[in-house]
């Protein structure tokens, strides 16, 4: 198999993960960047990062790459590439393009053109040209322009890596699956924790953690676009599915909470897990989907345990709201009460949610929800607030 450059993208403040993860596929010469990370590897590796990757959105592989000076450059490293190793006239086509100080006035009109310089070379080899699609094309290729550099890319994804398979709607401000993902990554969650999501919506980091739990490959049950790729040794990617269908521990011992004050949103997550395959888990009580209001949810009994929660506010709500900051305040109290010992994490685009719930973050990580800057905050609830509870008890019997 021949070695190539890639370039997987994810969110912002992911990326030493990502790193971590195509480690463990086996790439080489791995540098992680801003909202992504390079590496060098062969078809076998970037199929591997594309299985199991559970912070990856693509998987971009290097065709081209030279400098150019305008968009007859452009057009001729287009006309250039060897594209007929990669896919045939038959298969359809989608070109989009991204720039860093890119000096051309219109990005479209260098689309356009590399667009052209495809279907030259094409028509050129075989006589026919491949159709452009819109929507669900065979191919998609990405090209990258800096100041004075353009680089081609075939994205081995199609859709985003993020689209796991189960989710059919969205909620009002949805929650990437990476993200989550992501999420638990940054708490240092793992199995032997309980898990509680106050804030469930529709289900993702639940369902993210019980994937995790079972060690299941987020890309298991979804098609990719490099299985249509001429390069690509579908045998193997079958035996490397097979693999990975085998590694899954459907008996893991896990125990996360996810509720919402809301039924029909509780209802939707509950669907969710099962189209995610987390039937058995449901069934004996591993993963449970409860309407609750976030002020009364109690810790699972036990040891202590994590709380990762995506509060209402951003996209979902003004987060200015007098409601909203009354909410999170006796949130806060209710945390302070019922849950001393455990870790509460929070990702919000309000930088004052610390000050509103009274509380003292212990950490905060820049992330971005889509185009949405947040903060993913911890809290340490300390034993001591149950302590003057108690004392207080003990003083009023007096």
């Amino acid at each position: 198999m021949a070695n190539h450059n890639f370039y997987a993208v994810c969110p912002f403040g992911l990326e030493t993960f990502l790193a971590d993860e195509i480690t463990r596929a086996g790439g080489r010469d791995i540098k992680p960047g801003k909202g992504g990370v390079s590496f060098y590897g062969d078809e076998g590796v970037a199929m591997n990062v594309c299985l199991w990757s559970r912070t990856a959105s693509r998987v971009l592989m290097e065709v081209a790459h030279a400098e150019y000076w305008d968009t007859r450059d452009i057009h001729a490293l287009a006309v250039k590439t060897p594209w007929e190793k990669y896919f045939s006239a038959d298969h359809t086509i989608r070109v989009s393009a991204n720039a860093q100080r890119c000096p051309l006035e219109s990005l479209d009109f260098a689309v356009l053109r590399i667009k052209d310089g495809i279907c030259d070379r094409f028509r050129d080899l075989a006589g026919r040209r491949p159709d452009v699609a819109r929507h669900r094309p065979d191919v998609r290729i990405a090209a990258f322009l800096t100041y004075d550099r353009v680089t081609f890319y075939i994205d081995l994804a199609g859709e985003a890596l993020f689209k796991r398979g189960w989710r059919l709607t969205h909620g009002e401000a949805p929650l990437k699956e990476n993200l989550a993902a992501g999420l638990l990554m940054l708490a240092g969650w793992t199995p032997e924790q309980p898990l509680v999501d106050p804030f469930c919506g529709s289900g993702t980091i639940g369902i993210e953690a019980a994937h995790m739990a079972m060690n299941l490959a987020p890309g298991l049950y979804r098609e990719f676009a490099f299985e249509k790729l001429e390069n690509f040794d579908n045998e193997q990617f079958k035996e490397l599915r097979e693999d990975a269908m085998a590694m899954v521990n459907r008996h893991a011992t896990v125990k996360i909470q996810c509720s919402d004050i809301s039924s029909l949103v509780v209802e939707k997550a509950h669907e969710n897990a099962m189209r995610a395959g987390l039937n058995d888990l449901i069934e004996d009580g591993r993963l449970s989907f409860t309407t609750g209001d976030a002020r009364e949810v109690m810790p699972l009994e036990g040891e202590n345990g994590v709380l990762i929660a995506n509060p209402p506010y951003g996209e979902q709500s003004n987060p200015k709201s007098a409601s909203i900051q009354s909410m999170m305040k006796v949130f806060a109290d209710h945390l302070k009460g019922n849950f001393a010992g455990w870790t509460a994490w929070m990702l919000t685009s309000d930088r004052t949610l610390p000050s509103q719930m009274r509380l003292k973050a212990a950490r905060k990580t820049v992330l971005f929800n889509g185009p949405l800057e947040c903060r993913f905050f911890r809290f340490d609830m300390v034993a001591g607030s149950n302590r003057r509870k108690k004392d207080d008890e003990a003083e009023s019997a007096q």
